[in-house]
Formats: C-alpha cells, sequence, structure tokens
C-alpha cells in the first residue's frame, strides 16, 4: 500500500514539475517575433495580470509576490501557476480515521489574456490531481468538517480537491476613467463571497493543511457554474453573483452543474499598497447536502476579512491574515431537523525573513454542530474547537524558476470535555512531513493607479 501512495505522490511531483519546465523552456527560448520576452520588459510596461489578482475576481495586497513562470504566445499573456506538496500526515486521537497517510496535495493553473475591443480578455484554467493523489474521504486533518464521501459526512479529514478546480473567463473594460466593469464567469470558478481561498493566500501558501474552518471562509472556490459582474477603481471594488451553492459530490472527476439560484455580494478596499479589506455574504440554495434521502438545505454565510504584507529583506515576505466566517441554516439530526448558526475566526501568518526560510502558523476557533462530528449523542449542540499548527518550510535548491523545499508542521487540536473521549483526550496533537514545489517569486512593482493592472519588473 505504501508502494503505492509513493508511486501516486512522486507521480504527481514528476507531472506538474514537467509542466512547469516546459513552460520555463518556452520562456526562456520562445517569444513572438519582435517582442522583448517578460524577463526583458522594462518596468514601464504594464502586464495584463495584476499582483492584487487572488482566486477567483478577489483581492490581494497590491504588492504581493506573483509566483509564476510567465511567457507569451503571440498577442496572449500567459501565467502558470501552482503548488505541490509531498506529504506524510499523522493525527492522533480520533476513532474515526486512520491516523497517517501519504499523498500529495497539488494544484495548477494556466491563466491567459489579451487586449480585445479596447479592453481585457482571458481565460483561466486551474487543475489539481488531488482526486489521483489523496486516497480515500481526504488526507488527516483534525476537526475538518465538510462535504460527504460514502454517503456521509466528512469529518477529521479534509476532502481532496476536484480535478477541476476552474474553468472560467473574464472581461474587462474602462468605464469611466480609472473605474472600470469586469464580468467573470464559468463552467467551474470562485462566486464573489468570501477572501481569497487558502491556497492562494501568501500567509497559507507554505501550510499544506486546510484551515478547519475553510467551509465557513472560502469553500466556494470551486463553485461548479457563477457568472459575477462588478465595477472597481484603483483602491475599491463592488461586485455580485449568481452561482450554483450546492457542494461537489465525492466524484472528483465531473463536473457538478446545477442551477444558478444562489446569489452572493463582496465590498473590497484596498487602503494601502499592503493592505487588502473585504466584507461578503451570500444565501447558498441547497448549499449542504443532505445524507441518504435527507433534502439538501440552504445556507447563509457572512465573511470579513483583512489581508496584510509586507517584503522584507532579501527576497523575503511577511504575510498575515485575519478572517471572520458565519454559517447559519439548518442542521439534520436523527431525531429531526434544527436550525443552527455558528461562527469561525482565523488568524494565520508566514513570515519568511529571506527567500530561503519561512515560518508559517495558524490559530482558528470554530464552532461546529454536533452532528459535523458525528457525535449525534449530543443532538443539536454546538461545540466551540479550537487548532494551533505551525511549521517551517526550508528551500534546498533553485532549478530554472522552480523552487524546491523540504518542510514540517506540528499541530495541537482542542476540543471540549464532551468530546474529549473521542480524541483521547482534550488536546490532539498532530504532525507532517513535506516536500514542496513551487514557482518563485517575481519580482514586480506596485499597481498602476488608473486602472488596477500591474506593472511587472522582469
Amino acid at each position: 500500500m505504501l508502494a503505492t501512495l509513493r508511486s501516486r505522490v512522486w507521480g504527481a511531483a514528476i507531472a506538474l514539475a514537467a509542466v512547469l519546465s516546459t513552460t520555463v523552456v518556452a520562456q526562456e527560448h520562445v517569444h513572438p517575433e519582435g517582442a522583448a520576452p517578460p524577463e526583458h520588459r522594462h518596468s514601464s510596461e504594464a502586464s495584463l495580470f495584476a499582483t492584487r489578482e487572488g482566486s477567483g475576481t478577489a483581492w490581494l495586497p497590491d504588492d504581493t509576490p506573483m509566483r509564476a513562470v510567465h511567457t507569451t504566445a503571440g498577442s496572449w499573456e500567459v501565467m502558470l501557476m501552482g503548488n505541490l506538496f509531498a506529504q506524510l500526515l499523522y493525527d492522533s486521537g480520533s476513532e474515526h480515521h486512520s491516523g497517517h497517510q501519504a499523498g500529495s496535495i497539488n494544484w495548477g493553473m494556466v491563466s491567459a489574456r489579451r487586449p480585445s475591443a479596447s479592453g481585457r480578455l482571458g481565460f483561466q484554467a486551474m487543475l489539481s490531481l488531488e482526486p489521483f493523489t489523496i486516497p480515500g474521504c481526504g488526507y488527516p486533518d483534525s476537526l475538518a468538517t465538510g462535504e460527504l464521501c460514502n454517503g456521509d459526512t466528512i469529518h477529521d479529514r479534509q476532502h481532496p480537491h476536484d480535478l477541476f478546480m476552474a474553468l472560467a473567463a473574464d472581461y474587462d473594460h474602462s468605464l469611466r476613467g480609472p473605474v472600470r466593469w469586469q464580468v467573470y464567469g464559468g463552467l467551474a470558478g470562485e462566486p464573489a463571497l468570501g477572501p481569497p481561498a487558502f491556497p492562494h493566500r501568501p500567509s497559507a501558501a507554505p501550510n499544506p493543511l486546510a484551515p478547519i474552518g475553510h467551509h465557513w471562509l472560502d469553500s466556494t472556490h470551486i463553485t461548479f457554474g457563477v457568472v459575477t459582474a462588478g465595477v472597481y477603481g484603483p483602491r475599491w471594488k463592488a461586485e455580485g453573483s449568481v452561482f450554483n451553492g450546492r457542494e461537489p459530490d465525492e466524484h472528483r472527476t465531473d463536473l457538478d452543474l446545477g442551477r444558478l439560484d444562489s446569489l452572493s455580494g463582496r465590498l473590497s478596499v484596498n487602503p494601502t499598497t499592503h493592505l487588502a479589506i473585504q466584507v461578503s455574504a451570500g444565501h447558498l440554495r441547497d448549499g449542504e447536502a443532505g445524507i441518504g434521502s435527507l433534502p439538501a438545505r440552504d445556507v447563509d454565510r457572512a465573511t470579513a476579512s483583512a489581508i496584510y504584507q509586507r517584503a522584507m529583506g532579501d527576497g523575503g515576505l511577511w504575510a498575515t491574515t485575519v478572517a471572520y466566517g458565519w454559517k447559519a441554516g439548518l442542521n439534520d439530526i436523527p431525531t429531526g431537523v434544527a436550525s443552527f448558526s455558528t461562527h469561525a475566526l482565523l488568524l494565520e501568518s508566514s513570515f519568511a525573513p529571506s527567500r530561503r526560510d519561512t515560518w508559517f502558523g495558524r490559530f482558528e476557533l470554530v464552532g461546529k454542530p454536533a452532528h459535523d462530528l458525528h457525535a449525534e449523542e449530543y443532538a443539536s449542540q454546538v461545540f466551540t474547537l479550537g487548532k494551533l499548527q505551525g511549521g517551517y518550510l526550508r528551500q534546498l535548491m533553485r532549478w530554472k524558476s522552480l523552487e524546491f523545499g523540504v518542510g514540517g508542521s506540528g499541530g495541537l487540536s482542542i476540543v471540549p470535555p464532551e468530546l474529549a473521549p473521542r480524541y483521547e483526550g482534550r488536546i490532539a496533537p498532530g504532525f507532517g512531513v513535506f516536500l514542496s514545489v513551487q514557482p518563485a517569486a517575481m519580482l514586480h512593482g506596485s499597481t498602476s493607479a488608473g486602472d488596477g493592472h500591474g506593472a511587472h519588473v522582469h
């Protein structure tokens, strides 16, 4: 079994490295006739990709380093991004899952943009090999909950990402002066709800594990069917979405398309180049699947977040995210249906004093219904759970535009006395070791104040 898991991990690593290295070679040797390759562009040449762009249409701080391979194909500007971990994880305590697993957490994305009809047209595809590299119902992540597997809710594991994480397009055009309008949509994408998803936040990027409050904050980053429209200026953005709010099913290689009958809205403000703030809310029709013959239930969600980032000496970065999420809906329990209203608070940070060393940490407090944790004997009770996690990532080498590193993490899951027997105590430890592969960060200038498009220096 371990041999099979190792083959899955290294197969995923080889596949992503091959794709990235192929693009790197293309970047270095192929560019349109008469056009300077990206690394020779002057800082006055604006990129079609803004450094503030996170997942979907969410904003990061303007001075966010862009970890990507950058090339051109005719009139198209192309960015290839991704992150791959090959990890061994262990969690103690819960009687409901095996405590260790080898696998690979990964994603890769290609985005292409070009000027079009006095505006900007773009396409995006984001894929993950986790349906093949994460066995079973997900990887060990004590106190994580959400979605279904084998006809039951997943708990103490983080479900794998779907093969198709994004298949979307966007169009952007000037409205008046520095104000622009944007429309975004696709078969798979992300509505205007929540902060940038954790795989895209620099404060979370070196950490292979998902937050346990993921389904309070940013779980809609994989939505099968979405249309978003918005207007924005140099420092603000207002947008709204119609989308399919149903969770993906356990068949991770298909497109779970559905009616666009959920709504959300988000207001984003970047008051300085170091800070990004957002507030958002949404109503998700059939947002959580029912178990067995029980019907799906609607969910209301609201979030607020602030992301702060600042460059450190020798190419380092300090990035911190504070986020709050609220979720309300109906909770199916064996004795009937009860309403619930729960909250999640997240504080995560990564500190890289240099390009080679990164320290990361995360603290969460989340209220979860007993049913989510399979503690049905407590009926509709909501438990306050805590999780503290931290770790270190060391860059070993750089090849072309790729960085290879090794790291480790440790965590403590904190449960109330009622759940202590299920976790062999009120504090359940866990740890992991991992290898990582990701594109190196590109140097960039600030986002131009006129149109929100970044000016990169390569």
